[in-house]
């Protein structure tokens, strides 16, 4: 695991339990190593404080769609979200 996939399951942790904590830092650091190799887990917590709810599914999926937002070159920011792609989401691997 990565310094920043640690420090997020340790800041998350504080906010729900130990098994969610960890996929969420996981799916952050993926979107770190995807589109923006600079993220540290500080900036990503104060952002992840900002969230405007109060359940760590709905703040956490806040947080990456602004994340997303920040950086032109992620267009689809829900492979990183909790529990991804939704039973509502086109399937990604068909293309054409």
């Amino acid at each position: 695991m990565s310094d920043l996939t640690d420090d997020l399951a340790a800041g998350f942790g504080e906010a729900t339990d130990a098994d969610l904590a960890q996929t969420a830092a996981e799916n952050v650091a993926a979107f770190a190593e995807a589109y923006d190799e600079e993220l540290t887990s500080e900036a990503v917590l104060d952002r992840f404080e900002d969230a405007p709810y109060a359940d760590f599914q709905q703040a956490f999926n806040w947080l990456v769609g602004d994340l997303a937002a920040d950086n032109e070159d992620c267009t689809d920011s829900r492979e990183f979200r909790i529990d991804g792609y939704d039973q509502f989401a086109a399937d990604p691997t068909i293309t054409g």
